[in-house]
């Protein structure tokens, strides 16, 4: 999804999810994969997992089982098969967020060479800047990923020969860094060097693997990996229905949506929350126009259940601007417990969590 030209992947991820509902799919949220299931045939035909909400285990049969979990894919695969040897190497990437003086006009930048190797932009993004990116190697990888003082220094001394006006520490509104699950074609080489093509291997017992890749070949990676899948699975073959398939959303784009722009289709009906209760209509906080009708909708049509799947993974509000995002946590908080009947010791656990998760963007207890 895009804003102002400017790519959202967090409501791509959405947008997918409930393209894939429309079209039959179960989805299933908060639930963590406990083992796989093996016939006699030692052949994979299903998987247990446990409601993380609930704590109740449950068990899905199944032709084939993909395993699609990105930077955490060998963790699976050694629970398939042992002996595996890793099929990636983990990198991480930091970027931070300024406000959008220190980037004027409309136009990106672009840094082709920088002295770790890596490419460097500036993006105008939801009426900030970020900038990045590093390519760090990390030993192991974790759900909420630190970026290290190197890193930010690097940004920092990279940029200012190239923004506005050179950003200091203290001009950093978020910082966040994401995973990148490289394919581990070579030993011995630095992350930069690593592919960013996509792989998909199967296992002895046909478990299915694909991870590395890039937003640019999301489609194609589905693709190949459905063609795998439908052939282990003795499946009809037919041609992909999904090549020129409109996501969740697709529509014109509206000048006149402003922020919404990024629901694309669902716009009118979160105008149409606030319009009901004016209240949802205003934003949650100056600095961002995030709004309670966004945070309804998140728990009513998104499957949100926590104010990080508000305010991270559903609106980019924490990425944008942390202290804004922690300030306007308890309202968000309020409504989720109204859409999802949660009491007050619920909000109060999910604001110590939110806090927690927070420490990671907030470059001020970086060390």
């Amino acid at each position: 999804m895009y804003h102002d030209g400017q790519f959202d992947d967090s409501r791509l991820l959405i947008s997918l999810a409930q393209t894939a509902l429309a079209h039959g799919a179960c989805l299933v949220n908060y639930a963590r994969v406990l083992r796989l299931r093996k016939g006699a045939d030692g052949l994979v035909n299903g998987l247990e997992f446990r409601d993380e909400e609930s704590g109740a285990e449950q068990g899905i049969s199944a032709r084939c089982v993909i395993n699609a979990t990105g930077p955490f894919c060998d963790t699976l695969r050694q629970a398939d098969e042992p002996e595996v040897e890793p099929l990636i190497t983990p990198s991480q990437g930091v970027h931070i967020v300024l406000e959008r003086s220190f980037l004027p006009g409309d136009t990106a930048i672009m840094v082709p060479h920088t002295r770790d190797g890596r490419v460097m932009f500036a993006i105008p993004w939801h009426g900030h800047a970020v900038v990045g990116t590093t390519d760090t190697p990390i030993p192991q990888v974790s759900l909420e990923p630190r970026p290290m003082k190197g890193e930010i220094e690097f940004i920092l001394e990279t940029a200012s020969d190239y923004l506005a006006r050179p950003p200091a520490r203290k001009d950093i509104l978020s910082v966040f860094t994401g995973i990148r699950p490289l394919i581990n074609t070579a030993r011995n080489t630095s992350t930069a060097a690593l592919s960013r093509e996509h792989s998909i291997t199967i296992s002895k017992s046909g478990l299915i693997t694909i991870t590395g890749g890039k937003w640019t070949t999301y489609r194609k990676m589905a693709e190949d990996c459905v063609d795998h899948a439908a052939v282990l699975a003795g499946l009809e073959e037919r041609p992909c229905a999904t090549r020129d398939l409109p996501i969740h959303g697709a529509e014109q784009y509206h000048a006149g949506r402003g922020a919404l722009a990024v629901y694309g289709s669902d716009a009118p009906r979160i105008e149409a929350l606030g319009q009901a209760e004016p209240e949802l209509a205003r934003p949650l906080h100056p600095a961002l126009p995030v709004t309670g009708a966004e945070v309804v909708w998140a728990a009513q049509h998104e499957m949100a259940r926590t104010v990080d799947d508000v305010l991270a993974r559903r609106t980019r509000a924490l990425y944008l601007n942390t202290q804004a995002a922690l300030a306007m946590a308890p309202a968000a908080a309020r409504l989720l417990a109204r859409v999802l009947a949660r009491d007050e010791s619920w909000q109060r656990r999910q604001l110590d969590e939110f806090s927690q998760i927070a420490s990671a963007f907030d470059v001020h207890q970086q060390l």
